[in-house]
C-alpha cells in the first residue's frame, strides 16, 4: 500500500526533476502535451493543475493569453517560479478558482497520481466556462509504456523514493473513457508514446528523429488508442 505523501515525494523528486528534460524523450512529450493545448489554449485564460516545474507551462505561456499552474510540491513550484510563471500551492481535487472563471484546464502525467481522481476532474470542468475544454491524459494499461513498467519496475525517482512510493493509476481506455463524467462531451484524443520502447531511443542519432517523426504522424491516428499517455479533449456542455 502507498502512504508516502504525493507533496514530500514531489518535493524530493524536485531537486533532480529538470536534470535530461530538455532533450530527448522528455522534450519530445512535453512538446506534443504543449501542441494539444495550443489547439484550445492559445488566446485563452488557462491552468496547468500540477505544474511541476513548469516545463510544459513555460510553452503554454507563450501563446496563451493568461497561464497559471498549481502544484502541491513548494520545491516543484520554486523551480517553476524561477521560470518566471504565475503558480500557487493547491490540490488538484480543490482547486483555488471560482466557477465558470477559465477559458481552459488542463493536466498531464499528473491525474495518474492524485488519489482523488474523479474529484480532480470534476474540478477541472467545474473552473471551465461553458464550451470551455478540459485536456488530460491516462496511464494507459493497453500500451508498451505499461508492459515495460512491469517488466522492469518502479525507477528511482530521488535519494528518498522511487516510484512505488506513490499511487499510479494504469486504466484501459474503455476505463478511462467510464470516468468522463456526465457535464462533458468527449471531443478529441491523442496518444503520447506510442511507438518509443524506451526513452533511450531518443538518444540515439538517427533513430531519435526516426522516433520523433513516427511519434508526431501517430498521435492522432487510431493507434493512438495504444499509446502510452491516452490524452482526452473535453468540452464542457452548457
Amino acid at each position: 500500500m502507498n502512504t508516502t505523501d504525493n507533496r514530500d515525494y514531489y518535493d524530493a523528486f524536485s531537486q533532480q526533476y529538470d536534470v535530461g528534460r530538455d532533450r530527448g524523450y522528455h522534450q519530445l512529450i512535453d512538446e506534443q502535451a504543449a501542441a494539444l493545448v495550443k489547439r484550445y489554449g492559445t488566446g485563452k485564460d488557462v491552468v496547468e493543475v500540477g505544474c511541476g516545474t513548469g516545463l510544459i507551462l513555460a510553452r503554454v505561456a507563450e501563446f496563451a493569453a493568461r497561464s497559471r499552474g498549481i502544484d502541491v510540491s513548494p520545491g516543484m513550484l520554486e523551480r517553476a517560479r524561477s521560470r518566471g510563471l504565475e503558480v500557487m500551492e493547491a490540490s488538484a481535487s480543490k482547486l483555488p478558482f471560482d466557477d465558470e472563471s477559465l477559458d481552459l484546464a488542463y493536466s498531464f502525467k499528473v491525474l495518474a497520481h492524485v488519489p482523488e481522481f474523479d474529484a480532480s476532474l470534476k474540478e477541472m470542468l467545474r473552473v471551465v466556462r461553458p464550451g470551455g475544454h478540459v485536456i488530460f491524459d491516462v496511464y494507459n494499461r493497453h500500451s508498451l509504456r505499461y508492459l515495460i513498467k512491469r517488466v522492469f519496475g518502479p525507477r528511482t525517482t530521488s535519494t528518498s523514493y522511487d516510484e512505488s512510493a506513490i499511487t499510479t493509476r494504469f486504466l484501459s481506455p474503455r476505463e478511462a473513457e467510464t470516468r468522463i463524467p456526465p457535464e462533458a462531451r468527449v471531443v478529441a484524443s491523442a496518444g503520447i508514446r506510442i511507438v518509443t520502447p524506451h526513452p533511450a531511443f531518443l538518444r540515439i542519432p538517427g533513430l531519435a528523429r526516426v522516433t520523433r517523426t513516427l511519434e508526431w504522424n501517430l498521435m492522432h491516428t487510431s493507434l493512438s488508442r495504444f499509446a502510452g499517455f491516452l490524452v482526452y479533449v473535453l468540452e464542457k456542455q452548457a
